[in-house]
């Protein structure tokens, strides 16, 4: 097993490469660790943020099946979950008690249905174990998961941020470089609206490009008869994202089999792949493929 930090004798990128001269005021330990946060972003084409100024939009939902429609599109896709506070990923691929494996110097991700993990959930010695840091504390595990996790060639890497727009997206955005775009999750009503607008907002200031917004829970799917309803409001995200000039990725309806395969593990692109909601995060995965030209 190869062992950290690899060697760039044999990058191709290397003569045009500047990560390898130190920065003015830069102590040896500072430079090694831009080194190695740059040896493991430097495989990996696109990055993703999934972000919401609101909660309970569904926003990890969204990231772990977006992630896998991308894995079922043929992509190499990571996931990289920074909600610190309320790590949700391992369970909904049904991974809480997998831990990584590695060495003193790199750990590896979990692998879930063909799609490479990590999370600070698969660190805790319990689930219910609670994490109480600061600021500086997010912002250093934060930059070990981009730093420590071998991550390998990767088409995309899926980050999911916590809701809105403070330290965990602050920070993985100042470290991830070069080639990252955001997503903005929302859904429909108005309450949500305002919020989520904040996380565009947040994005133009950073000069973060938004790839687009979905919004979520855009209707219901009958259980019986597969129709698609609108007993919830729909159309709002559309709205918004007209209003804030950002395109509009697409709807995807509320199905009760989606709150299903977050509970049992088994993610709802998996275990219900013909579905309409199903078919609803595919045709967004394919328009992110699309955009992003990979």
């Amino acid at each position: 097993m190869e062992k950290t930090p690899k060697t760039c004798e044999s990058c191709s990128k290397k003569s045009s490469c500047t990560v390898q001269d130190a920065k003015p005021g830069e102590s040896p330990e500072q430079h090694r660790d831009r080194l190695l946060i740059e040896r493991r972003l430097c495989s990996i084409k696109n990055k993703i943020l999934v972000m919401s100024g609101k909660g309970g939009v569904g926003k990890s939902s969204t990231a772990v099946n977006l992630a896998l429609a991308l894995v079922q599109e043929g992509k190499a896709v990571g996931l990289l979950d920074v909600d610190i506070h309320g790590p949700s990923v391992p369970k909904m691929l049904g991974a809480e008690s997998v831990r990584p494996k590695g060495t003193e110097e790199y750990m590896l991700p979990i692998d879930c249905h063909g799609l490479k993990v990590m999370s600070i959930g698969f660190l805790l010695p319990k689930q219910t174990d609670a994490i109480i840091w600061r600021g500086p504390m997010k912002t250093k595990v934060i930059q070990q998961f981009v730093r420590d996790v071998e991550w390998g060639d990767l088409d995309y890497l899926v980050v999911d941020c916590p809701p809105g727009t403070g330290d965990e997206p602050l920070s993985i955005l100042q470290l991830l470089g070069k080639n990252i775009r955001a997503v903005i999750v929302t859904t429909p009503q108005e309450v949500a609206l305002i919020d989520v607008k904040k996380s565009i907002t947040f994005c133009r200031q950073l000069d973060l490009p938004v790839l687009g917004v979905i919004e979520n829970m855009s209707g219901f799917v009958c259980p019986h008869c597969g129709e698609v309803a609108d007993i919830f409001k729909s159309g709002g995200g559309e709205r918004m994202a007209t209003e804030m000039e950002v395109p509009f990725l697409g709807r995807i309806p509320v199905d009760p089999a989606m709150v299903e395969a977050g509970d049992s593990g088994v993610p709802y692109v998996v275990a219900h792949g013909e579905s309409p909601t199903a078919a609803s995060v595919q045709r967004i995965a394919r328009g992110l493929i699309g955009q992003t030209g990979n």
